[in-house]
């Protein structure tokens, strides 16, 4: 018997994911939660094999739930059910110990599915799921591949340059001539397409080149 327990403070969705499971005698509903108190209360009493959790609840958010689950839950599985398909919210379920991602329009046989592949030790994402996280390390991956890259020299300047230092107190500083401080100033604001230093610094930070 595979026990599973349902978050939501929704009784349309709950009744919803009972219906789907009733067919299938070796799945047991055990539990109902619509807050994440009740659910933690339900939890210290009786473990169960597999959490579907809502990600917005009225009284917590459901990542900082689940998170508090895995802490005393390590062998349950929680498969995060929500109709927010935002990459950010998916990464960061997985990261705080989710196992899977559903929305909730989900039918009945991929619910299942999801279910049996996160008792099998996999991680089960649905297909707009995997497509939006898969869109966010495309754009990520394109970010990183357009990133200008700076030598040892122009990163020293960069980071001086974002202090608020001159030109001329950056060569006194590196022992270099204003002439050469200068070059490589220009070199970056080519490298970065931009016109000043002002927005140099600025695109500088929003690659992480800064601190």
């Amino acid at each position: 018997m595979i026990t599973i327990f349902i978050i939501d403070d929704h009784p349309l969705v709950t009744d919803g994911i009972k219906t789907m499971l009733q067919s299938e005698n070796y799945l047991q509903v055990t539990g109902t939660a619509k807050t994440g108190k009740e659910a933690l209360a339900f939890l210290e009493k009786q473990p169960v094999d597999v959490i579907l959790l809502d990600i917005s609840l009225p009284d917590m958010d459901g990542l900082v739930l689940c998170e508090l689950i895995r802490t005393k839950n390590k062998a349950t599985k929680i498969i995060g059910v929500t109709s927010a398909n935002d990459a950010g919210i998916i990464t960061q379920l997985l990261h705080r110990g989710g196992n899977g991602y559903l929305l909730k329009n989900m039918e009945r046989d991929e619910l299942i599915h999801a279910i049996h592949r996160v008792l099998d030790g996999h991680v089960y994402l649905s297909r707009e799921a995997n497509e939006k996280v898969l869109q966010q390390y495309q754009s990520l991956n394109t970010a990183l591949n357009q990133m200008p890259v700076l030598t040892r020299r122009e990163k020293e300047i960069l980071a001086l340059l974002s202090e608020g230092l001159t030109g001329p107190q950056i060569a006194d500083k590196l022992h270099l001539s204003t002439y050469t401080v200068e070059t490589h100033r220009k070199n970056m604001l080519q490298k970065f397409n931009v016109t000043s230093t002002m927005l140099l610094i600025k695109v500088a930070r929003e690659y992480k080149l800064l601190n």
